[in-house]
């Protein structure tokens, strides 16, 4: 992440850039703002400094939004001050030294569906983003942009702890995809944000299993359009501390991926991660798991010849002698490696459903 000498805060992200490379209106610059006209972040402690910022966003000429039909939400939300069915004699309360034209400003969204929460996160701007975050209802701050991103997704991928928690705290929910399918638990896996993923699993479940109240439930085996849940990309990974603190929220050790059904085991192995291995399956991972072609974690141990992760994944009492749909055993694999053949047992003979081995 690097800092220009505007004070915008910029990370280069491949996946944020969309087709025909669209590229999310924060990330360069506020051009989407009406008129083209950069607007000034906010300074912390200064709240006049905000109310000017506001409202020069306001005054601004009105752009309409092809994704939600209109550029403000006063006609969507009749919660706020104006909006189409309100009883005029019974207002709703304002927030304290907010007029309606500051609140119009607040409920701003821009070409690329960004409301101002999305760009004061987006442009380092925490103060902003706090300020909007404690008047806007929870819908708006839910809305996702073009890219199908809640505020809540930049928060996580830009490591910003307090919008975090402050939009947690209102409720919003967690599960919300954007266009890969990623959650900002996703999100906060890929990018190793431990810190986030904390905040996002705080509180969601309790030893026996139920959720605290005003807690939206947070699907941990829910997997992104790659068919990955977040264990998986944890163990892609090989950030344990992320693992572990999945395992102790809930997640299934033995959550099958969507497009050849691995296991976190599977992965580990195939990313050579003796580490991994050895942490899911003193976690209780289950040693002999199938793929949907049958392999088991020692099929592919035994066929990347990796004798060091097949010794472990033996002695956790690995079976050799199960068959993959090409009806291949571990030890068909292993034939021609000494060191491999070493590991297994030569005889198929079965004793209570154990292998047999023979010595000499």
């Amino acid at each position: 992440m690097s800092r220009a000498a505007g004070g915008e805060c910029r990370k280069e992200a491949a996946g944020w850039e969309g087709e025909d490379g669209q590229c999310d209106s924060g990330i360069e610059s506020l051009r989407s703002l009406p008129g083209g006209r950069e607007t000034p972040a906010a300074p912390e402690g200064r709240p006049e400094a905000l109310e000017e910022t506001l409202a020069e966003a306001a005054a601004a000429e009105e752009r309409l939004d092809s994704s939600y039909g209109s550029g403000a939400l006063l006609e969507a939300l009749p919660g706020l001050p104006g909006a189409p069915g309100g009883r005029p004699e019974e207002p709703p309360p304002r927030p304290e030294r907010l007029s309606r034209q500051q609140l119009q400003a607040l409920s701003y969204i821009s070409e690329d569906g960004d409301t101002l929460v999305h760009l004061a996160i987006i442009h380092c701007v925490p103060a902003v983003a706090l300020c909007c975050i404690a008047q806007l209802p929870r819908e708006v701050l839910e809305i996702q942009n073009d890219l199908f991103q809640t505020p809540l997704h930049l928060a996580v991928y830009l490591e910003q702890p307090s919008v975090i928690q402050a939009l947690i705290q209102k409720g919003v929910n967690p599960g919300l995809q954007d266009r890969n399918g990623n959650t900002p638990l996703h999100l906060a896996c890929e990018q190793q944000h431990l810190q986030c993923a904390q905040q996002l699993l705080e509180g969601t479940a309790t030893a026996d299993g139920t959720t605290q109240p005003h807690r939206h439930h947070q699907d941990l085996q829910l997997q992104n359009w790659q068919g990955l849940a977040c264990l998986h990309i944890s163990t892609l990974k090989g950030n344990i501390p992320m693992m572990s603190l999945l395992l102790e929220s809930g997640a299934n050790i033995d959550v099958r991926e969507g497009t050849s059904g691995k296991t976190p085991l599977h992965l580990a192995v195939e990313c050579h991660n003796r580490r991994a291995v050895q942490f899911l399956l003193r976690n209780g991972a289950y040693v002999d798991a199938q793929m949907y072609n049958g392999c088991t974690p020692l099929h592919l141990a035994v066929g990347r010849k990796d004798a060091a992760i097949a010794a472990v994944l033996s002695h956790s009492g690995a079976d050799t002698l199960l068959r993959n749909m090409e009806n291949e055993t571990a030890q068909d694999l292993a034939d021609g490696n000494d060191d491999l053949l070493a590991l297994l047992p030569f005889d198929d003979l079965k004793i209570s459903g154990k292998p047999v081995v023979c010595s000499e």
